[in-house]
């Protein structure tokens, strides 16, 4: 391989060998340099030379199949990685900056899907969310920032739904991180002509119980999503708000009606990933904690069903705003700290966030 190849396999080998979640080539006008994203954490990895990066970000660029010759406008692209026989996705992103390119690449490792209380650090709340699968039709929404696990929560709902409720499931994914012979899954290409509000028009007519939406991003396919929940499926799908009562407003704004939101929503979840503690370094770990075997992450919920999202609608349609009882995250992260599952530091962290 040319000093390229072999700089760019070991960059990406790296990244892997650290679990990092993204990798990020950042120019500077003498040393532009490489970190990764670690468990939240930016660690950087080397130096480069100007002659170097450029090479780089071009070699990159050619294997995910972007215009290496255009520098003057965003991009985005995707390859395959394989690392010791196993495959892993690659997104990867390049934006133009002042007299440069940078370049940001996602990386999408194939994880076994775990039990929703594996993943969950309070299994009751699993449980309530693994409940609300038995309806045959209606909408669940999955709230929180990128790298949240809203995505890990979904495939964990979806295999529950097909090997315990014996689920017909078809997924609209933008891009397909887990590949499944359990569901049918359906690749979002905008340049395709296959967006999300297509997708699920389409979907409708497999016969499916299930339809797993990857975000709802616009009013199309809001108003789709619950029109195919009023017409006897369950649509479980994502959104990017700070709270779980936030997504009501969110459809409201995509020009749901309240009264259609009323008839359709079953459940709003807002989770976030809390770093547990680890029991060999005294403070934050370090990411080259050789101690790697142990669980270091879980998923907290804020969950809203039921009578206290009944109150929340009928409320809103009121126009009134009272406190309701619901569990809300900064509660379970306040839990999480008080078991000493998690740092005080870890709460700081959310709460400077929200």
């Amino acid at each position: 391989m040319s000093s390229i190849e072999t700089i760019a396999d070991h960059i990406l080998k790296r990244a892997v060998q650290l679990g990092a979640s993204d990798i990020h080539i950042i120019p500077r006008k003498n040393q532009p340099f490489i970190q990764f994203r670690v468990e939240n954490r930016l660690v950087p990895f080397q130096t480069l030379d100007k002659e170097h990066s450029d090479r780089i970000i071009s070699h990159f660029k050619f294997l995910a199949c972007m215009d290496i010759g255009e520098k003057r406008r965003p991009q985005s692209g995707a390859m395959t990685y394989t690392s010791e026989n196993e495959s892993i996705g690659l997104r990867v992103s390049s934006l133009p900056t002042a007299g440069s390119e940078t370049l940001v690449i996602r990386l999408l490792p194939k994880q076994s899907i775990l039990p929703l209380d594996q993943l969950s650090l309070f299994p009751s709340t699993a449980n309530k969310i693994l409940a609300l699968l038995q309806h045959s039709h209606g909408l669940m929404i999955f709230t929180g920032p990128t790298g949240s696990g809203k995505t890990t929560t979904l495939y964990s709902l979806l295999h529950y739904a097909k090997s315990f409720i014996n689920r017909h499931i078809i997924t609209l994914e933008d891009p397909i991180e887990n590949v499944s012979e359990e569901v049918l899954q359906v690749q979002i290409n905008e340049k395709a002509g296959i967006s999300y509000s297509i997708g699920l028009k389409a979907a409708l007519r497999h016969d499916p119980d299930i339809i797993m939406v990857g975000e709802i991003r616009d009013a199309e396919t809001a108003k789709v999503a619950v029109r195919a929940a009023l017409t006897g499926h369950l649509i479980l799908s994502t959104m990017h708000t700070r709270d779980a009562a936030g997504a009501i407003y969110r459809l409201m704004e995509f020009g749901v009606s309240l009264t259609e939101i009323r008839q359709t929503l079953i459940a709003v979840t807002a989770q976030r990933l809390l770093e547990l503690k680890c029991p060999i370094c005294p403070k934050e770990c370090s990411p080259y904690c050789n101690f790697t075997k142990r669980k270091k992450r879980a998923s907290v919920y804020e969950l809203l069903h039921g009578r206290e999202l009944s109150k929340v609608l009928y409320e809103e349609m009121k126009g009134e705003n009272h406190e309701h009882s619901v569990r809300l995250l900064k509660d379970e992260i306040q839990k999480a700290v008080a078991l000493g599952f998690v740092r005080e530091e870890e709460f700081g962290r959310w709460i400077y966030q929200e």
